[in-house]
């Protein structure tokens, strides 16, 4: 089989000639977007998507740029990154940028060129922004005043196309157009003769205008200063200088030396020259001496960056008139860049029964040096293994010649020596260390000692947990690794029926969902065995972790959240802010962060009452007890473990916010306090609605008495009263919390008229009902049916009563 391969490889390598003769040739334009479609290459190479990838396509250039890329999915060709056809082709007419497709197995390439088109991007740009001419009034209509043209990096008909002035005068017009050289010149014509003392000055703008869509434009400012007699204008000895300078000539060097005459005398025959170069690379690469006209280098030249440079000298007299002449410099290429050999395949190592004319290596060879400076040859030291075959332009192949034999040479070090035909040549090695591999006698190697994976519990199904690799040392078959597990010693099948392995990649799968909660790890042996004959194996041990998940929602221990009624905490309405009403206590069977409970306060009859520990569950008042609180207070709070994402529980508790908390008996107590009582809740509304009847019984007959004895009372008396206040049979049998008599102490002082009162301490808390002697007034027997108390005053103490110190005496002042 390997026999066969290797022939059809070299038929293919025969036969590559014909099929690179006519490279694809695709067009696109400058400055597309990165992205942009230039071409089908899998298509017009008659090569599938699937092809591109199994075989390694990729593109090469001989400059090492990618300036296009190739999508192997779709077999496109893109490009991908940005095209400007002045930076890489300048003001060439063609811009040309070829590459090559090269694909292995075998080993294939296609010529592909791609050409740039240019678009109008670049405006026209004068040399300078302002020239100034000064002209003898004595000028002959029709006399010409040289410029220099406008420049556009673009080509065709987006560069420059056309010229005029604005604002346009009678004076002047422009006339531009192309010599028999093929140079471009500008002029200034007089249309009609000046007069300096009509107008000794003007000012106007000659536009350049390109070809483009939309047209681009550049300006140069034009200033005429109208002087008396100046009869010639300089005259060059040649309209155009052409030099030649070696690109590694130091910088100083004198390239030529233009020279212009003038035959006036005096001031008017004094020249000076000036140097303009046309926009592109070659700025400041040049500097003229104005009085000499000795063109010197500012820098080295290179060629393979510039192979020549336009310039334009200008020579002016001491009158204002002017000539132009055109300098072309030429750079020569000296041998100064050595051969490059790029390597593009390198197969490494080989089997030592390799057939003869396989491709070892592919790579190609080049010079940035032009002429016989950039013709390269290539040579292999002697060898009797392998050779160079040339196999298409500058590419070259390294292929094997005979048979080889590891036992013999495990390894070759071959250098390959490329040399151009400069004087005197330059050179350049590459080295390839080929290895050539041998039989199956290495076992699997694992790159890991042992395994450590992990896997969240409640997983899925089949769920991948990880991947073990062994490495083989030998080649093909040989090399070829497969995995199993291996089962413990005593054991035909392996210990835990909750992992498997892929037998190919090595990847390890839970075939069943996993609890923490009753499985923490287990530990697995993985086999690794190659194809060999007979096969050689390794072993290691792969160790599963499992991984607590969320999947426990917090439990609460306290309080019980029974059905049954929830037990109330006490609170005295006199506790302070800080004041511990109660915990709430919570365990979480998950592990880690995902145990870790936090408390917060869900709802509360009162909010702003309580406050509840993040992290101890307790419940404390956030601030002191008012009256406005309701007696009763019902909170939920809940309990949120750490897991992502949280799972929480809540509990249920309620408060009684009490006066006095030494006689409270609490529902449920004993089997007495049930017979007696109902719920606390109904209790103290009953209680509040007795007080308030109470409350407002008692103020009605006060001032109707007040109003009626008013003057009784101006003599003063001290009055005591007693009044009996039962209640009925079934409510004191229910709630128990009244006494069945009360005594009151009024004072009634002289004089008094304000009709006030005010609660004093009580006579005795248990007195039996008793009538009160009257001191003074028309009435002994004077009873008080009742006296107002209020809701505070009246609440129950800790045995479900009212004590006597609840009520108290009134006084009238």
């Amino acid at each position: 089989m390997a026999l066969a391969r290797q022939v059809l490889c070299l038929c293919a390598f025969v036969s590559l000639p014909l099929a690179r003769a006519e490279p694809i040739r695709y067009s696109v334009a400058e400055e597309a977007p990165s992205g942009s479609l230039v071409g089908k290459l899998a298509e017009d190479a008659r090569l599938t998507p699937a092809q591109l990838s199994a075989r390694r396509a990729r593109l090469l250039s001989e400059d090492g740029r990618q300036h296009f890329a190739l999508e192997r999915a779709s077999g496109r060709l893109v490009v991908a990154g940005r095209l400007d056809r002045e930076q890489l082709c300048a003001q060439s007419a063609t811009c040309m940028l070829p590459f090559e497709l090269l694909l292995d197995n075998p080993l294939q390439f296609f010529r592909v060129e791609v050409t740039l088109h240019d678009i109008n991007d670049h405006s026209p740009v004068f040399p300078e922004e302002r020239v100034t001419f000064k002209i003898p009034e004595t000028s002959d209509s029709g006399s010409r005043f040289p410029l220099e043209v406008a420049r556009d990096l673009d080509i065709g008909s987006n560069t420059v196309q056309a010229y005029s002035i604005s604002p346009e005068t009678e004076y002047f017009s422009v006339s531009y157009g192309s010599r028999t050289t093929g140079d471009k010149y500008l002029e200034l014509v007089l249309e009609k003769p000046l007069d300096r003392e009509e107008q000794a000055e003007m000012d106007f703008s000659v536009i350049a205008v390109d070809g483009g869509s939309p047209p681009r434009s550049g300006t140069i400012e034009i200033s005429i200063t109208i002087l008396d007699a100046n009869d010639n204008a300089p005259i060059f000895s040649q309209d155009r200088y052409i030099g030649k300078v070696l690109e590694n000539m130091p910088e100083g060097s004198v390239v030529l030396t233009v020279m212009a005459t003038d035959p006036d005398a005096g001031v008017n025959g004094d020249i000076s020259y000036q140097l303009s170069q046309a926009v592109g690379p070659s700025d400041s690469a040049f500097v003229i001496d104005p009085m000499t006209g000795e063109i010197k280098l500012t820098k080295p030249l290179d060629f393979e960056a510039a192979q020549s440079h336009e310039l334009s000298v200008k020579a002016t007299d001491g009158g204002g008139l002017s000539a132009i002449c055109k300098v072309l410099v030429e750079v020569v290429d000296v041998n100064d860049n050595a051969p490059e050999v790029v390597v593009s395949s390198f197969s490494s190592p080989l089997p030592e029964n390799t057939e003869p004319g396989t491709v070892v290596a592919l790579f190609t060879v080049r010079d940035r040096d032009s002429g016989a400076n950039g013709k390269i040859s290539c040579a292999l030291e002697d060898q009797l293994f392998f050779s160079l075959r040339p196999a298409y332009k500058n590419y070259y192949e390294l292929v094997t010649v005979s048979a080889l034999d590891r036992e013999e040479t495990p390894r070759y070090v071959l250098s390959v020596t490329a040399a151009d035909a400069g004087s005197p040549p330059l050179t350049s090695t590459q080295s390839f260390t080929v290895d050539i591999s041998d039989v199956n006698d290495n076992a699997p190697v694992f790159n890991q000692t042992s395994y450590t994976m992990y896997v969240r519990e409640n997983n899925v199904p089949t769920a991948f947990v990880g991947a073990v690799s062994a490495a083989d040392a030998d080649v093909g078959l040989n090399a070829k690794v497969t995995y199993s597990l291996a089962p413990e010693a005593g054991a035909e099948r392996p210990s835990c029926s909750c992992i498997s392995v892929n037998s190919e990649k090595g990847h390890v799968f839970v075939l069943r969902p996993l609890d923490y909660e009753r499985l923490r790890q287990t530990e697995v042996t993985v086999s690794a065995s190659d194809a060999g004959s007979p096969p050689l194996r390794a072993n290691v041990t792969v160790r599963l972790v499992v991984l607590d998940e969320n999947d426990n929602a917090p439990l609460v221990l306290y309080p019980a959240q029974e059905s049954g009624p929830a037990s109330s905490e006490l609170v005295p309405v006199s506790a302070e802010a800080g004041y511990l009403v109660s915990k709430v206590v919570a365990v979480d069977a998950d592990s880690g962060q995902n145990s870790w409970l936090s408390y917060h306060l869900l709802r509360a009859t009162e909010p702003g009452l309580f406050s509840v520990g993040a992290q101890s569950g307790e419940v404390r008042l956030r601030r002191p007890v008012t009256e406005r609180d309701s007696v009763k207070q019902q909170l939920v709070v809940l309990v949120r473990d750490n897991g992502k994402p949280p799972l929480s529980a809540t509990a249920a508790l309620s408060a009684l916010l009490l006066k006095d908390l030494s006689d409270v008996r609490l529902p449920h107590s004993s089997p007495a306090s049930e017979d007696q009582g109902g719920s606390l809740t109904a209790y103290l509304i009953l209680a509040l609605v007795f007080v308030s009847l109470l409350f407002l019984i008692s103020t009605a007959v006060l001032v109707a008495r007040k109003a009626c004895r008013s003057k009784e009372l101006k003599a003063g008396h001290v009055l005591y009263a007693a009044d009996t206040l039962q209640s009925g049979p079934a409510d004191a049998a229910a709630a128990g919390t009244l006494p069945r008599a009360y005594c009151y102490e009024l004072s009634l002082t002289t004089g008094s008229g304000n009709s006030e009162f005010k609660f004093l301490k009580p006579i005795l808390p248990s007195l039996p009902p008793q009538r009160c002697a009257v001191g003074q007034g028309p009435r002994e027997d004077q009873d008080f049916p009742g006296v107002p108390v209020s809701t505070e005053d009246m609440a129950p103490d800790s045995a479900g009563t009212l004590s006597a110190g609840q009520f108290n005496a009134l006084s009238f002042n």
